[in-house]
């Protein structure tokens, strides 16, 4: 099984780097991915410039671009021969709930859905953020990664899925197991922060991401917060089938709707 692997914390990330260190002789891969931090980028494609690929070695390219960027030049042929499968991370931080609207690193896996087999973002789900992590940790979620590798592929998922996949920042005899979970969900994030440069101008950061609320056994949250690793199927099918019928028979029970005047 051939792999493509990404992430949107940069080439030089050392969870990549644990990912890496993990499936080498495991798995045949490449790794292309950012030149630089790239969180927080989602699905964006760089569409008004052309991308620069630099090969630093016979299995990683760094691209400076996004991570969709990365794995849409890695699937396309241009580097290597199609891979089976994507797999995105190790993420410095948690992809949980909402998160995963704005992840490059469930992105990434995103991208790979049109492949052989089921795409895999992973996240090791670091609470204190201005803590250096353990090498340890990364390579915990490194293994919990492999020993899924094999396991996934007895299953059948329908097209297009990427599971996502968080560990808790545990010691491996800590970590309870693994369930199969829901997005949770978070509160609204914080308002944005506004400053001066020296020259005046305002400018504005970001806030930090809402708390949970949503911690309901079943959810991703409340999975990794009793010590289990929580694996979330997504699917690139953003429609809600609940919206959509109600849409449906309303527009069925409405049809001279157009023929409305507006005053």
């Amino acid at each position: 099984m051939s792999l493509l692997l990404s992430n949107d914390d940069g080439i030089h990330a050392p969870g990549l780097r644990a990912l890496c260190d993990v499936l080498q002789g495991q798995y045949p891969w490449v790794v292309i991915a950012p030149d630089r931090d790239k969180s927080g980028v989602s699905n964006c494609l760089t569409l008004d410039r052309p991308l620069q690929a630099t090969h630093l070695d016979a299995q990683r390219i760094t691209v400076d671009g996004t991570p969709t960027d990365c794995v849409h030049l890695g699937t396309s042929g241009i580097f290597m021969d199609e891979p089976q499968r994507v797999i995105s991370g190790i993420n410095y931080g948690a992809n949980l709930g909402d998160d995963v609207l704005y992840s490059g690193t469930v992105a990434a896996a995103m991208e790979g859905r049109f492949l052989q087999k089921v795409a895999m973002a992973v996240s090791l789900v670091v609470t204190e953020y201005d803590r250096e992590v353990s090498p340890e940790r990364f390579r915990t979620a490194a293994d919990i990664c492999l020993r899924l590798l094999e396991f996934v592929d007895t299953l059948s998922f329908p097209p297009r899925t990427v599971l996502n996949i968080n560990v808790p920042d545990l010691p491996p005899e800590q970590i309870r197991g693994i369930r199969c979970t829901a997005l949770g969900q978070r509160l609204r994030g914080e308002n944005p922060i506004s400053t001066r440069n020296p020259r005046g101008k305002t400018l504005y950061w970001i806030g930090r991401a809402g708390g949970p609320v949503d911690r309901v056994p079943g959810t991703d949250f409340h999975a990794v917060e009793h010590g289990f690793v929580s694996i979330t199927p997504l699917h690139a099918d953003m429609g809600s089938r609940v919206a959509i019928d109600t849409l449906s028979a309303a527009l069925d029970s409405a049809p001279n709707l157009l023929d409305i005047k507006l005053s």
